[in-house]
């Protein structure tokens, strides 16, 4: 019986074209080709690697430089196992085969399928988390970065304000959420200019806030309105006040635009986490929000198998210290290598147990009393969590607070 031969794939990603490569186990080129990025590239590469010897029972893995992508969704069907190398570990490989500096598609393709071949072990595979996870992801970080770039527009109108129209933040940053509230958009697109605002009539201003969405306390929330855009401001020269509204009408527009897209991600990604599996088990954490948890979920995935253990998930995550030996000198520190979404959304989440959760805070106290700073044992508190969150997540459990926090002091809170 003829032995069967080991292959390897290695795919140099770009954004028109893709070069390929195979080789066997001894390090022997078997098939070079460049394809096209689209459905007849994709069909020559499923046909290569079948002519190569890919099958559902023994597929051909593939590294790869990207984990996202059409070309990948074509690759990731069945049982293929797929790398996604980080591009600087892949520039470290290249110097293994050449010192000359010379670079080339061809040959990135080539040391791709030799990393797999030599150092397959050391390299983790896409997890092969289910479409509805993939979905969670896609959801959860786009309404994360649709609230950063809310927030970034936020600042915009603040700063420019601060420099032509003082009362617009008198009349509305010590209201919850500030400039992004609907109210404030409206009556700002109303009245971009100082000027314009103190002409503003009871009328418009009860106007402007039925506009957006605000049902009672109008009429005392529009005279609140009125005496601070009359009261006496200083002003900039009435042509600069007035293309400095213009300016802030633009902004406004963006802003609006920035509000509406972070709350229909916001309700999407809430109605696709509430139908996964793991949901209930995460909402059963103290601190943790539906929208919150999908960020946790989003970044963790479903995929049993992807963290051999706790430890190892808190390496992921950044919670987990690190230590550097060299000789005499030692130091645990913090990761800079993370999951820098994950480590985000546990921040938040050990700061919000610590009102949902008697042990949680008792565990944060004692963590501060023995010396650590507030970053410190927020930091402590999201390792230990997220290691329970993996053993509730292996073993079907929901979140159990004496079980979670067996310290004397926890037990008794909890029993008081």
């Amino acid at each position: 019986m003829e032995n069967r031969v080991t292959v390897f794939c290695g795919i140099d990603w770009a954004e028109s074209h893709h070069d390929v490569a195979l080789v066997d186990d001894t390090g022997q080129l078997l098939a070079k080709r460049r394809i096209t990025d689209d459905t007849a590239g994709y069909r020559l590469l499923l046909d290569l690697l079948a002519e190569y010897g890919d099958t559902a029972e023994e597929p051909i893995p593939v590294a790869i430089e990207t984990g996202r992508g059409l070309l990948v969704a074509a690759l990731n069907t069945g049982t293929r196992p797929i790398y996604a190398i980080n591009p600087l570990a892949a520039a470290r490989y290249r110097d293994r085969h050449s010192v000359s500096r010379k670079k080339s598609d061809a040959g990135d393709a080539l040391v791709l399928a030799n990393i797999l071949r030599t150092d397959g072990h050391a390299h983790r595979q896409l997890p092969a988390d289910t479409d509805l996870a993939r979905a969670i992801t896609v959801l959860a970080r786009a309404q994360q970065d649709a609230v950063w770039a809310r927030q970034q527009l936020v600042n915009q109108v603040r700063s420019l304000l601060r420099e032509f129209f003082p009362a617009a933040l008198d009349a509305f940053l010590g209201k919850q959420y500030g400039l992004a509230r609907p109210e404030a958009r409206a009556v700002l697109t109303s009245a971009p200019t100082p000027a314009r605002a103190a002409r503003l009539t009871p009328a418009q201003l009860r106007a402007a806030l039925k506009r957006a969405g605000r049902t009672r306390g109008i009429d005392a929330e529009a005279d609140r309105l009125r005496t601070i855009f009359r009261a006496d401001y200083a002003h900039q020269p009435q042509a600069v006040e007035d293309a400095m509204g213009y300016q802030l009408l633009a902004l406004i527009r963006q802003l609006h635009a920035a509000c509406l897209a972070a709350e229909e991600l916001t309700t999407a990604g809430e109605e696709h986490f509430r139908r996964h599996p793991d949901a209930e088990i995460l909402l059963s954490f103290p601190g943790l929000g539906v929208q919150l948890a999908a960020r946790v979920l989003a970044e963790i995935g479903d995929d049993r198998s992807r963290f051999a253990d706790a430890r190892a998930l808190k390496a992921y995550a950044g919670s987990a210290p690190i230590t550097r030996a060299s000789g005499k000198k030692r130091y645990v520190g913090r990761r800079f290598i993370k999951n820098d979404r994950l480590i985000t959304a546990g921040f938040l989440w050990a700061f919000s147990s610590l009102r949902a959760s008697s042990g949680a805070d008792t565990h944060y106290r004692r963590r501060r009393e023995h010396g650590d700073w507030h970053a410190q044992a927020q930091r402590h508190l999201f390792n230990r969590m997220i290691g329970q969150l993996y053993h509730c997540l292996q073993t079907g459990q929901l979140f159990d607070e004496q079980h979670a926090f067996t310290s004397s002091a926890a037990v008794l809170t909890v029993a008081a």
